[in-house]
């Protein structure tokens, strides 16, 4: 029986998994992830990473540290849509594809390149101006998985507007305390969206948010179904309208320099009772962060495909689906609908057209091609794929195996990915190529990433024993604060054992210092005296 007064284990395990998976000489030989890779020093490794970023202004200082705030890059002037868009049409890389897009409807597709979308992009942020928008205006965004999201959120970029993204699923309720908080001045939605053949009436709802918002002057609509909706005189303006003769030509509107700490975006997490806490995070740090890992943790190859089946509302699609993989100049794919319309194979469908080699989606979704039968994926040619990914809760062993070995051909390493929408870029994982793999276990911390497990009484605990995750140095894409509400910050945070990030989830190390997670520590149930995680029920 566990004491929950003593330094004894915070969690107990019963998890035992011993199935092993080391990667093949011929992937390790063409891996990005070299094994000195967790030799590097703290400050010489992002000091190195930084260079994938190009800074107007070289920083001065790689970061500061005063608990629980950190600064990264400081000095440095950058813009985060120059980085993603116009440095690579500069380089020469304007026809290659920078998204794949495919609609639910199946005849709706789109291939966009750097060149296309820098001109998407140009023309979209001059139409913001035209309404008003400026550095600094705050932007609430409310759309679905369509090119025009990702297009918004690098207008904003460009021009220095901090925006939040709210995932499309989510009510005008939801919608109007977001924009409320950040004090959004205008709204970016479209007309409706699509799922499983219905339409979502996502400018409905953005009606209803707009009734109860008191900053919101004006809302941008983009046509998607060109189905029926309510356009109010004065405040509501089409988008085809607003961008029409609006000049594309990137030296009429270029990249706004902003300052390493300058806010890039909010991102707001779901509270079950309180209002909703709007996740800080700037440019600097989170863009070396999130391109850093991308490139490592994927093993991106400049011919890649990379399709990350997360929604852009959510952090994972902010981090790998936006603002990573563009800084890398990696070929995207963006599709619309759910993994079962109009068929079961739909997925399928997608990596057989567009021959993506890497695949990252969550144990939900794994689980749900589980349960319907590995014929669905059989029906269709996934050689392509060379690399799987999972996010967004700990993956049970079953899933991770059915996984590598229906999905990947029994030849593809499984990176099972840990982090949050507090730490902006993934924190443990594997590298493929270096990793022995476990199914079920992240492994170990991505290089310099100093996490650890810890008992009640802020002690580690030993291999095999369970307990809460802390972080215990900064890293460049960690959150800074929560918009408007210090206090909530350093308690929700920092204010368990001093100068270390709490977490809020249970994990164990075993003998090899290989992480597993447990998922929440709110997600634990007491049996016979025993505090288990439900990830192990």
């Amino acid at each position: 029986m566990t004491d929950e007064t003593s330094g004894g284990h915070a969690i107990e395990t019963l998890q035992v998994e011993d199935r092993r998976y080391p990667p093949s000489p011929e992937f390790s030989r063409q891996a990005n992830a070299r094994p000195d890779i967790y030799g590097k020093g703290f400050d010489e490794f992002w000091s190195d990473e930084s260079k994938r970023v190009t800074f107007f202004e070289p920083w001065r200082e790689l970061y500061e540290w005063k608990p629980p705030y950190a600064k990264w890059f400081i000095g440095g002037k950058l813009n985060v849509c120059y980085n993603c868009v116009d440095r690579h049409v500069e380089s020469g890389l304007k026809d290659k594809v920078a998204y794949f897009w495919e609609g639910e409807p199946e005849d709706d597709r789109r291939e966009i390149t750097f060149g296309q979308l820098q001109k998407e992009v140009v023309r979209f942020a001059n139409g913001l101006k035209k309404l008003g928008v400026k550095k600094g205006t705050h932007v609430g965004i409310y759309m679905g998985m369509i090119p025009e999201l990702p297009v918004a959120m690098l207008a904003c970029t460009r021009i220095g507007a901090p925006f939040t993204v709210v995932f499309g699923g989510f009510s005008g309720e939801s919608l109007s305390d977001r924009m409320n908080d950040m004090q959004c001045e205008l709204l970016i939605t479209q007309d409706e969206g699509w799922r499983r053949g219905n339409r979502v009436p996502l400018k409905a709802n953005a009606d209803d948010a707009l009734d109860q918002s008191s900053t919101v002057k004006r809302c941008l609509v983009v046509r998607r179904t060109g189905g029926d909706i309510n356009m109010q005189q004065g405040r509501d303006v089409w988008a085809h309208d607003v961008l029409k003769d609006v000049d594309d030509d990137p030296k009429k509107c270029p990249c706004e320099p902003m300052d390493s700490e300058d806010l890039l975006y909010l991102l707001y997490t779901s509270g079950t009772t309180a209002k909703p806490k709007g996740i800080i995070h700037t440019t600097a740090g989170y863009l070396v962060g999130v391109s850093t890992t991308h490139h490592y943790i994927f093993d991106v190859k400049p011919k890649s495909v990379y399709w990350c089946a997360a929604d852009i509302g959510w952090v994972t699609g902010h981090s790998y689906i936006v603002f990573g993989p563009l800084a890398n100049a990696t070929t995207g794919i963006i599709y619309e609908g759910t993994p079962d319309f109009p068929d079961k194979d739909r997925w399928w469908k997608i990596v057989e057209r567009y021959r993506p080699d890497i695949l990252y989606t969550a144990p939900t979704t794994i689980r749900t091609h589980m349960k319907w039968g590995p014929e669905y994926a059989q029906k269709h040619d996934l050689s392509s794929l060379r690399v799987l990914g999972s996010v967004g809760e700990p993956i049970n062993p079953e899933a991770w195996v059915w996984y590598r070995e229906h999905v990947g051909g029994n030849r593809t390493p499984v990176v099972d990915t840990w982090w949050q929408t507090e730490t902006g870029m993934i924190l443990i994982t594997p590298l493929p190529g270096i990793t022995t793999l476990k199914p079920g276990s992240a492994t170990k911390p991505f290089p310099t990433i100093d996490a650890a497990v810890y008992n009640n009484a802020g002690e580690e605990v030993p291999p095999g024993g369970g307990g809460y995750l802390v972080m215990r140095k900064p890293w460049p894409a960690m959150l800074r604060g929560i918009f408007g509400d210090p206090e909530r910050y350093q308690q929700t945070y920092w204010s368990r054992w001093k100068d270390t990030y709490f977490v809020g989830d249970g994990a164990r190390v075993d003998e090899d210092g290989d992480f597993w997670l447990l998922g929440r520590v709110d997600d634990v149930m007491n049996v016979s005296g025993h505090r288990i995680s439900t990830i192990e029920v």
